[in-house]
């Protein structure tokens, strides 16, 4: 038997009521109308507003400033002084000392100021900018990955929030036409009554299922509602007309063996996670680096007024070399390496701590998958075998050989069947997205999704260069 999966005809969502729809356990092929919202375009409405997923891409956009400020120790530094002040000078001045020595007084007033213009350039420092422009990228390509990671659990959330949506509507639905048909079987039961046919047992019998299916309608419609929020907050908006889902199998491996071999080779947590161990690896060098000597040059140009009496101004040029070898700091230095390349193993065992997650994902996911398909089919048996013998029992309660609590029993039967048979089906497509997230493909391009694609490249490329301003490329 073929998976199929309920059609749930779409209708408008009013927020201000708990909507309601029609249950059909019609194939998906079934289109639903051309105003209603498919599950790709709530998936694109996610990828272009969901808060999560942008505040993700902020990040990287910082993270690729990185690569600019380790490129600045390439260049000169260069900074210019100023200095103005005053100067009071009073003294005596004379020949010889002894009786009748000339002697005279003076007074001076000053105004020294001055202007300096001084470059220092690096020539080396134990290549600790090569490495950390090196480390900066590692970061960026890292942080590429993790924004990978979070557009795929954001869409694996919008799809379930999606799902999740049309389930508790169908559900919903079934729970108040439930309500209808127990209203309709409590009026014929008391009809019997009044006649003598049933007792009064029969009667509180009907009357205790009725109370027990409007509880099931109030606990469905907050569920409805706390369903209704969540894909608020992923998708962005209100659902109004939901279109059926489908499953993505499509991008599903043919085995389990193919979708853990995808999974360790292409999902961005490992891939991530293996960025950030060339990072940690390159930070023990850049702190290796410090203990090296630091070789530069220092150029300053600059010009004096009034800093002496007798040199009313003055002009100096300086051009030195520079070296500095660092012999002893305390230990400091030697301690931060030794932290460095401890830091180092630590990525090593969380890149292998991650493979191992990615692996169990997989498996896990992939068993989710096979069991929502089996419990498709075998739910989709249980509504047929329910319908048939729901029949049967009301033909025999008609002639007296079953009872009224029979005739109740089975109308619950076969209302937990079709509960058990939506839910099923909204596993089934849920389950198709999460195989294809473990394994790393959950993507918008992927999935063919109508939007513009986000690129990261395209903002690095604008600022790995920049040799100085103080605007975004976005203008800010």
């Amino acid at each position: 038997m073929s998976d199929r999966f309920p059609r749930i005809v779409p209708v408008r969502l009013a927020s201000h009521r708990i909507p309601c729809t029609l249950v059909a356990l019609l194939s998906l092929a079934a289109a639903g109308s051309a105003s209603a919202e498919t599950i790709e375009s709530a998936l694109a409405r996610a990828y272009t507003g969901n808060p999560t997923l942008d505040a993700q891409r902020a990040s990287v956009r910082a993270i690729d400033e990185n690569v600019p400020r380790a490129l600045a120790a390439y260049r000169p530094t260069i900074a210019a002084t100023g200095n103005i002040g005053i100067n009071y000078i009073a003294g005596d001045t004379g020949g010889t000392t002894g009786v009748g020595a000339a002697t005279s007084s003076f007074r001076s007033t000053l105004i020294p100021r001055s202007v300096a213009l001084q470059v220092n350039q690096t020539l080396f420092n134990g290549f600790r900018t090569e490495n950390s422009t090196r480390q900066a990228e590692s970061q960026v390509f890292g942080s590429r990955e993790s924004l990978r990671n979070v557009e795929q659990n954001t869409l694996f959330n919008a799809a379930q929030s999606y799902m999740n949506v049309l389930r508790d509507t169908a559900i919903l639905d079934l729970q108040r036409n439930n309500v209808e048909v127990l209203e309709e079987q409590l009026r014929q039961t008391r009809d019997r009554f009044n006649v003598g046919e049933v007792t009064r047992t029969d009667v509180a019998q009907a009357e205790s299922r009725l109370a027990a299916a409007r509880s099931q309608v109030s606990g469905a419609e907050s569920n409805l509602q706390a369903s209704i929020a969540t894909y608020r907050q992923v998708v962005g908006v209100e659902p109004r007309q939901l279109a059926p889902g489908r499953p993505i199998d499509r991008l599903v491996p043919r085995a389990l063996a193919a979708a853990v071999q995808i999974g360790l080779e292409e999902h961005p947590a490992i891939i991530s996670a293996l960025h950030a161990i060339d990072a940690a690896e390159l930070q023990v060098k850049i702190t290796e680096g410090e203990l090296a000597p630091t070789v530069g040059i220092v150029g300053s140009v600059g010009q004096n007024y009034d800093s002496q009496i007798s040199i009313p101004q003055n002009f100096s040029v300086s051009l030195l070399g520079q070296i500095t070898v660092p012999i002893y700091q305390g230990g400091e230095v030697y301690a931060r390496v030794r932290q460095a390349k401890e830091t180092a193993g630590q990525r090593r065992i969380e890149a292998e701590a991650t493979r191992d997650q990615v692996r169990a994902a997989v498996i896990s996911s992939w068993g989710s998958l096979e069991a929502a398909k089996a419990n498709v089919q075998a739910a989709q048996a249980q509504v047929a075998a329910s319908e048939v013998a729901l029949t049967g029992v009301r033909e025999e309660a008609r002639v007296g050989q079953r009872t009224t609590l029979d005739v109740l029993n089975q109308q619950q039967e076969l209302l937990n069947a079709r509960v058990n048979l939506i839910t099923a089906q909204r596993d089934r497509v849920v389950a198709s997205f999460s195989v294809v997230q473990s394994i790393g493909r959950l993507t918008s391009k992927a999935l063919g999704l109508a939007v513009a694609q986000y690129s990261a490249k395209q903002h690095f490329d604008q600022v790995k260069d920049l040799l100085g301003g103080v605007r975004t490329p976005d203008g800010r």
